[in-house]
């Protein structure tokens, strides 16, 4: 029983001192990226015309909340700082908690780890995730807005 948890002590630790500096790197250069340049509007755009469809109000400053949040579940409350309507930050924040796949943290773990996934298999999933749980959202908000 000693030796399991010896075990299990080192593997923990291996993997913090693995893992945080990569979701330190990759958390401050997603918020350089996401500020400083338009790499995340381009990327979020053809949310536009899918939120616009669900009658998410303010949709052009919400999309590249939507695609931003691969890189770390904080971002899109950043970038969607200036929205204000309430139905379309409560779509933001609700679609960034249930993306689950971000880079800078679920992402380095599973890439780090010695299971069989690849990034683009990450990149799929969060897409997924995304445009299911989506529409069940703004549904949400409209019923509560």
């Amino acid at each position: 029983m000693e030796a399991c948890n010896k075990r299990g002590r080192s593997n923990v630790l291996d993997m913090w001192i693995g893992v945080i500096p990569i979701v330190m790197a990759i958390g401050t250069m997603a918020l350089i990226i996401a500020e400083y340049s338009p790499v995340f509007e381009w990327i979020g755009a053809p949310f536009i015309p899918l939120l616009h469809l669900m009658q998410v109000p303010e949709a052009a400053a919400a999309a590249p909340t939507m695609v931003v949040g691969f890189a770390d579940m904080f971002l899109p409350a950043v970038i969607g700082s200036g929205i204000e309507s309430p139905l379309t930050r409560f779509v933001i924040a609700c679609v960034s908690v249930t993306q689950l796949i971000y880079m800078s943290e679920v992402g380095g773990l599973l890439l780090g780890s010695k299971l069989p996934v690849t990034f683009k298999d990450l990149v799929i999933i969060f897409l997924e995730r995304t445009l299911i749980t989506l529409p069940i959202i703004v549904l949400m908000a409209h019923l509560f807005f």
